[in-house]
């Protein structure tokens, strides 16, 4: 094993582990990235396994993952590769498609030192295009965390690390290369980050990178309201919700993300909103662990029920019907949210549905159930109605009432809404005198 060390020239030799000293094997490395690493290699380029998927396969885990870096440009990599398409204006990268599986190819980034503004710009500290090109080493230097600057050469199956990751990686600490607080502001992306990987990995945020996270916060705001929900799909969505939610309340990052739902939960009552909160995400978990599908409209029905309840809860002081009450409310706390964390449609409108159906569910009387449950968000609205009555919030017996009729046979329905049909006023009917003979009366 070779040791890092500065030379005369400024740059750094880094630790070299030869393959029969680390884990990874070619064997655990997608079919697609070695196609990709070693055509690269053939054409004289260099190529090596770079980021999550190194860290992954260190730790024993399965990367989700595989992506490269390389001397080759963009277009060069574009030449090399016939299923190749180039994306992203902010950092030009090469998406090599193998069906529906993509290699993202990287080339190594420069510094950005007297660059030309039209490649490297940034705008109040913050990298707004970054297409500057480098060295392997100056890459190293440009990623985020030491962690996920580890690199695979695949010309000698090697570990290259120019930035004590490995030492990091097997401390269990999370650290940024270079000014936390410079690296905060270049991508404030980054704090949210150091959230999703200290909960993944169970690691430590070391303390100089822990300390901007308490004060930085509110430059999310400056972050495109895509990207955020893209970012936050990562973090609640990947087996650990809870957790993260916990860890961003813990350094006031929530409250920039979604401010309703964060001042509601300093108004909890009895331990409500954040049991509903905190068993909504937990819930999330135990359904990825379990391999079952999670949606992100019912993710954010969870986070933001709590202002859009009481938002109804207003209405309906004002004399407001609760169906319509609960519409109102669900557009205007979408609307403010929107512009903090953009949520498409194909997301936004669902969970409106899900919020639109409690009160319906309150219905149990005559038809009413059987067409509720032929709604398509029936079951979601049903399993949002369960967390409630888990919470708390609303009686669970009526939780309890679904869940029987739901599993009753066709008797058993028929005696459940039964009482209810019996007190429902009957339909007044025309006079016969008043009725036209082509109309049926009633």
């Amino acid at each position: 094993m070779q040791e890092s060390d500065p030379d005369t020239t400024g740059t750094t030799t880094p630790l070299v582990v030869p393959r029969p000293e680390h884990n990874i094997s070619r064997a655990q490395i997608s079919e697609h990235a070695l196609k990709v690493l070693y055509r690269l290699r053939q054409e004289n380029f260099q190529a090596h396994l770079v980021g999550g998927g190194v860290r992954d396969l260190l730790l024993g885990h399965e990367p989700k993952d595989f992506d490269i870096a390389t001397d080759a440009t963009p277009e060069q990599v574009r030449q090399v590769f016939r299923n190749c398409r180039l994306i992203g204006r902010r950092f030009r990268l090469a998406h090599v498609h193998f069906g529906r599986d993509i290699i993202e190819v990287a080339t190594y980034r420069g510094s950005g030192d007297d660059a030309d503004p039209a490649d490297h710009r940034l705008e109040n500290g913050m990298i707004v295009r970054d297409n500057i090109y480098g060295s392997i080493e100056e890459d190293a230097r440009r990623r985020d965390f030491t962690i996920n600057a580890l690199y695979y050469n695949i010309a000698d199956f090697s570990l290259i690390d120019y930035v004590d990751g490995l030492a990091d990686l097997r401390a269990g600490k999370l650290r940024l290369i270079g000014d936390p607080e410079q690296r905060y502001r270049e991508d404030p992306v980054r704090m949210l980050r150091a959230v999703r990987f200290a909960c993944k990995l169970g690691f430590a945020i070391e303390p100089s990178t822990e300390q901007p996270l308490f004060r930085l916060g509110s430059l999310l705001g400056d972050i495109a309201a895509a990207r955020l929900f893209d970012e936050l799909i990562k973090l609640f969505h990947s087996g650990y919700a809870l957790d993260v939610f916990e860890k961003l309340r813990h350094y006031g990052l929530f409250g920039q993300l979604f401010p309703e739902t964060d001042a509601c939960l300093a108004l909890e009552d009895q331990g409500f909103p954040v049991m509903f909160v905190s068993r909504g995400l937990a819930n999330t978990d135990r359904r990825l662990q379990e391999h079952k599908p999670v949606a992100p409209a019912f993710l954010f029905a969870i986070l933001l029920w709590e202002p859009v309840r009481r938002a109804t809860e207003q209405l309906q002081s004002e004399g407001m019907d609760v169906n319509e009450a609960i519409l109102v409310a669900s557009a205007d706390v979408c609307h403010r949210q929107q512009s903090l964390v953009a949520i498409p449609k194909r997301y936004s409108l669902p969970m409106r549905e899900i919020w639109a159906l409690q009160p319906r569910l309150e219905q149990r009387e005559g038809k009413r159930p059987y067409r509720l449950m032929t709604h398509p968000r029936f079951r979601a609205a049903y399993d949002f109605l369960l967390l409630r009555a888990e919470a708390g919030e609303t009686d669970p017996e009526l939780a309890d009432w679904w869940t029987r009729f739901q599993e009753g046979s066709s008797q058993e329905r028929a005696s459940m809404t039964e009482s209810g049909a019996k007190r429902r006023r009957p339909r007044r009917r025309r006079s016969k005198s008043k009725t036209p003979a082509n109309e049926v009366a009633g």
